[in-house]
């Protein structure tokens, strides 16, 4: 088993960076991550794959595994899982189906449903020239505009008018090709970080406090840009069926070595899932070590975990 070997014998090409719009973050998981895996004894090598030497030496070193720190299009989407399969690199989180399967935002609505996971209603966007009177007229107002591929809310826009609907479809489209609106659900906001692939667990649920109006680009990274709570003030009833749902979505879609899945509770006290990231943020004011933290669990050992699992499990090519 390679969970037995030293941490010091392993070599680790830590991919971060990126093109997408989310590489600011990615650097900064990625530093995290390089800092805990060093702290442990991992050989490490931090790669950045928008850059080509840095590919070349993935390519041509003997490395034992890849860690993904990357985040948005390129990193989350099933590419570079793709390349690392082809290169036969074990890897880090889910695989090429899953990553995009859940990054997509109208792919993952579609087999929440199929699975009776309770999400708000939308409708898909394949031009910007949709009618602000034909979305509003199937998910109503306020609603909410995004980017079917991007993630960290950028790309993210609460409606309340018409005017709003029109505005923001337009922004959307200079960062994607594709959008999706969908109904606006007044309420609280949760996150349940999910740990493995076989058996998965659930961690904490973290109830999220954002600063500004939702829990945007800012509110994420910024310091101060939200209070995270956990264990979240919830009943124990209301804290396993969160748990549950983000258990099912970490299943329904595949899922491997860790996810992270977004709810919002509303004021009837019911759950409804907004979306699952497969390569969820690293980074000091992140949620998913927060959760594993709160659980009993190191960052060092969150990172460590992630390695040895990898290096264990059989990636089958294009599945989970």
């Amino acid at each position: 088993m390679s969970s037995q070997r030293k941490p010091d014998s392993i070599k680790v090409a830590l991919l971060a960076g990126g093109k997408s719009g989310e590489r600011a973050v990615s650097l900064s998981s990625g530093k995290s991550v390089e800092q805990a895996l060093k702290a442990v004894g991992f050989q490490v090598t931090l790669l950045d794959p928008s850059n080509k030497e840095d590919l070349k030496t993935l390519v041509t070193n003997t490395f034992d595994v890849a860690f993904l720190a990357l985040h948005g299009k390129g990193g989350e989407d099933g590419t570079i899982q793709g390349f690392l399969e082809t290169v036969g690199i074990p890897y880090t989180g889910s695989g090429v189906w899953a990553s995009a399967t859940a990054v997509n935002k109208i792919t993952s609505k579609f087999f929440y449903r199929e699975a009776q996971i309770p999400t708000p209603g939308s409708m898909k966007l394949n031009t910007p020239h949709t009618s602000s009177e034909e979305i509003i007229s199937q998910v109503g107002l306020p609603c909410v505009v995004k980017a079917a591929t991007e993630g960290s809310a950028l790309g993210v826009y609460i409606c309340n008018t018409e005017e709003d609907v029109t505005q923001a479809v337009e922004k959307v489209f200079t960062v994607d090709s594709s959008a999706f609106v969908e109904t606006f659900i007044s309420g609280s906001e949760f996150t349940v970080g999910v740990l493995g692939s076989d058996n998965p667990q659930a961690l904490p649920v973290i109830k999220i406090i954002p600063v500004n109006e939702f829990y945007d680009y800012e509110s994420k990274y910024a310091e101060g840009g939200s209070q995270h709570i956990c264990p979240a003030p919830l009943s124990d009833k209301e804290t396993k069926e969160a748990q549950e749902l983000a258990l099912k979505a970490h299943q329904v879609l595949g899922c491997q070595g860790v996810s992270r899945t977004d709810l919002i509770q509303d004021e009837t006290g019911k759950f409804w899932v907004l979306e699952t990231n497969t390569l969820p943020g690293m980074t000091p004011t992140s949620l998913l070590p927060d959760a594993a933290k709160v659980s009993g669990i190191t960052f060092e050992q969150l990172c460590t975990n992630m390695v040895f699992e990898a290096l264990d499990k059989n990636q089958a090519p294009s599945l989970g």
